[in-house]
């Protein structure tokens, strides 16, 4: 038992290491605000397209770059839970 639960956590120490690599990206506006995080969520990158760019309307800009996080958050979290959602055998462990 204690040998499973050592091989559980070597799993998992490697399963977050890789996942601290790992970068995914989301994005809005058709590709014109893209961001990148890696797979623990650290932002790494903001790419916005020069044309969106309209000083008369700021609030579409702020918008789609909120859209582009949210996208390459979820993208994160399914990353997450494809790498170590079969380590966890399905428990929920908060944090990870």
């Amino acid at each position: 038992m204690m040998r499973q639960l050592q091989q559980m956590q070597t799993a998992m120490a490697q399963a977050q290491a890789e996942l601290a690599e790992a970068e995914v990206t989301g994005q809005a506006g058709n590709g014109l605000v893209t961001v990148t995080c890696t797979g623990a969520g650290e932002w790494r990158s903001v790419t916005i397209d020069p044309k969106l760019i309209d000083p008369d309307d700021p609030d579409m800009l702020q918008d789609l770059v909120l859209a582009a996080l949210n996208d390459a958050k979820e993208n994160a979290e399914r990353m997450q839970q494809e790498r170590l959602g079969p380590l966890t055998q399905g428990l929920s462990l908060p944090g990870l």
